[in-house]
């Protein structure tokens, strides 16, 4: 089943090789209509776990009491006035000033415990969903838009916190009072109250009509906003590219082909939500117009007092009213409930399987591959029957036309995906009987898009090795040679680095990142282009660093420059996910085969 729905996803991509810039999976397909009883149901579980729900269930059901009690004093007031029924006028008063006064602060009571409630259930759901990202395999997020995933987390999120604190007590109080002042006017005269009923059924014609149409824009709203999220992060993210080829006006027709979309959502959103209360109001007066005419004819024959019209006006309106705010915050109710649906969708995916055995202790490390096939979508293998032995404390370089499926064989080796069939050990062990987590221990990578996190440059050397002592860090800076451009800083290693590293040069970020790797002492390193970024001569002295730090350890380096590796000990020509030739430098020049086509094109000035 895992198997089928991870094929589905891939089918609607649309990336061919790992780490291209795409938006995922088409939003029609993630905001397919859901069940909203499920998402209900999944939100009161939320809402049972915290007790202080049970406070606010008294307090609305308190507050509930009050102002259905309240229209009967005033009822009896009136009669008294009216010398149609015997009592003290002042002690009824003050009963209904008290009463009055006691659904004020149950109203203020209601805010205040709904508030703290929303924040507590919200707190919950997001810690919830931010530990299921961590915990999400990595195609996942290769395969959705980086924008709609973050908009899960604050605008759905958001909008379910807002549900909670605002629309939730307010649909349990009105449902109450529409209870508890239809069993008083039924108890206070059948006739009428069966009279005022009849705006019931307008009111149910008139919210069916309108939320089917609510419902429907309200998830077109959040899937577009998801997607705009998604077109903003991108352009972000990707902003030197967009200037560089003078796409802005591109990018900008886009956004705002999204926008007006989102626009004319939200519009037709806001629209049958906003008639819901006019429409209400009109069926309202409508039943004060049955009141005051059929009050009166039974008034004049005796069968009611003029206090009961008095209190069946006030009732009416009670019973209009709560029914007017659930219409008016149906649409809120459903745009939480798509909120819902979302963040669900994301909390039912599966998680990456951390199951496995502990990884033997490594004193060498040699990789074997054995009739390896993989594929991202189905009938499209990128990797081919592929076999390589990687001796341990060896450097392999891997070098290829782009696509050639470099960078997926450090994928399957990190286990960031899975194989489709074959096998692939280190020493004696196989890899999938391997936990993730002790797999992902020995290995150290270094990537071309070197990824810093905002925080100081200590702890980002620090990041793959938490308990590495400061003599480490500094041989490691020393070795990757940084230790001249830490020094510059303002404040050395505790200098706070900005998102993604943004305040210190994309070369300076590669050699932080280098000296991370070194910090994390492995004995399985991988560096995936990881001076692509630096200039000749550091890139010269970082290969003698390199050197070093490569002795006695298994190395695998991805290069398309070929002067970088041709001190390996193998280089692995691929091609079209297969292995074309192997061999040494020399060797392979010898052959005068692919790798030679690649290196001669290379000498005489033409990119690969």
């Amino acid at each position: 089943m895992l198997e089928q729905k991870y094929q589905k996803d891939k089918k609607a991509t649309e990336r061919n090789i790992p780490g291209m810039m795409h938006r995922g999976r088409p939003f029609a397909e993630v905001e397919h209509a859901q069940n909203a009883t499920i998402a209900l149901k999944r939100i009161a579980v939320y809402f049972a776990k915290e007790k202080i729900v049970f406070a606010m269930f008294a307090v609305v059901i308190f507050g509930t009491l009050c102002g259905i009690y309240a229209p009967s004093l005033q009822s009896n007031a009136i009669d008294m006035i009216a010398n149609e029924k015997t009592g003290n006028i002042t002690t009824t008063l003050l009963c209904m000033i008290v009463v009055y006064l006691f659904y004020s602060v149950a109203q203020l009571l209601q805010g205040m415990i709904s508030a703290k409630l929303s924040q507590r259930i919200v707190k919950r759901m997001r810690e919830e969903l931010f530990d299921k990202l961590m915990d999400l395999p990595v195609q996942y997020l290769d395969t959705h838009s980086h924008g709609d995933v973050m908009s899960r987390m604050t605008n759905d999120i958001e909008n379910i916190s807002t549900t909670i604190s605002q629309s939730f007590p307010s649909l349990c109080s009105g449902i109450l009072t529409i209870l508890g002042t239809a069993s008083i006017m039924l108890w206070y005269c059948l006739p009428l109250a069966l009279l005022s009923f009849i705006t019931i059924l307008l009111t149910v014609f008139a919210t069916k009509f309108l939320s089917k149409r609510v419902r429907k824009f309200s998830r077109k709203k959040q899937m577009l906003l998801g997607q705009l999220n998604g077109t903003v992060e991108e352009m972000i993210s990707g902003y030197h590219t967009v200037v560089a080829y003078n796409r802005q006006q591109n990018i900008v027709e886009e956004f705002c082909k999204i926008s007006n979309s989102l626009t004319k959502a939200g519009i037709k959103t806001d629209i049958f939500s906003g008639i819901m209360g006019p429409v209400m109001n009109c069926i309202g007066n409508i039943g004060f117009v049955i009141i005051a005419v059929f009050g009166g004819y039974f008034s004049v024959n005796g069968i009611i007092s003029v206090g009961v019209i008095s209190a069946f006006i006030v009732y009416a309106k009670q019973f209009s009213r709560p029914i007017n705010e659930i219409a008016q915050v149906y649409g809120q109710l459903q745009t939480a409930i798509a909120g819902a649906e979302r963040v669900f969708m994301v909390l039912d995916e599966y998680e990456e399987d951390k199951r496995g055995n502990d990884m033997k202790k490594l004193e060498k490390a040699t990789i074997t591959f054995q009739n390896v096939t993989f594929s991202y979508q189905p009938n499209c293998p990128v990797i081919k029957n592929f076999s390589l032995t990687i001796p341990s404390g060896k450097k392999v370089a891997l070098v290829g036309a782009t696509g050639s499926g470099k960078t997926t064989v450090v994928n399957l080796i990190m286990r960031f995906y899975d194989i489709d069939s074959g096998e692939i050990f280190i020493n004696q062990q196989n890899i999938k009987e391997i936990s993730r987590d002790a797999l992902r221990k020995n290995i150290a990578i270094v990537l071309q898009d070197s990824i810093l996190f905002s925080d100081t440059i200590l702890n980002n050397l620090k990041y793959g090795n938490a308990d590495a002592d400061f003599n480490d860090i500094e041989k490691a800076v020393n070795m990757s040679r940084c230790k001249e451009m830490i020094d510059m800083l303002p404040k050395g290693y505790n200098t706070v680095l900005e998102q993604s590293g943004g305040n210190i040069s994309q070369g300076q970020r590669q050699l932080i990142a280098i000296a991370r790797a070194f910090v994390a002492n492995p004995q399985i390193l991988i560096l995936d282009e990881a001076t692509s970024n630096v200039d000749t001569r550091t890139e010269k002295v970082i290969q003698d660093a390199m050197h070093l730090v490569m002795q006695n350890r298994t190395s695998i380096v991805i290069a398309h420059r070929l002067s970088t590796i041709r001190d390996a000990d193998i280089i692995v020509v691929m091609d079209n996910g297969s292995i074309v030739e192997s061999g040494n430098h020399e060797t392979l020049l010898l052959q005068k085969g692919k790798y030679y086509e690649l290196y001669m094109t290379q000498y005489r000035g033409t990119a690969t």
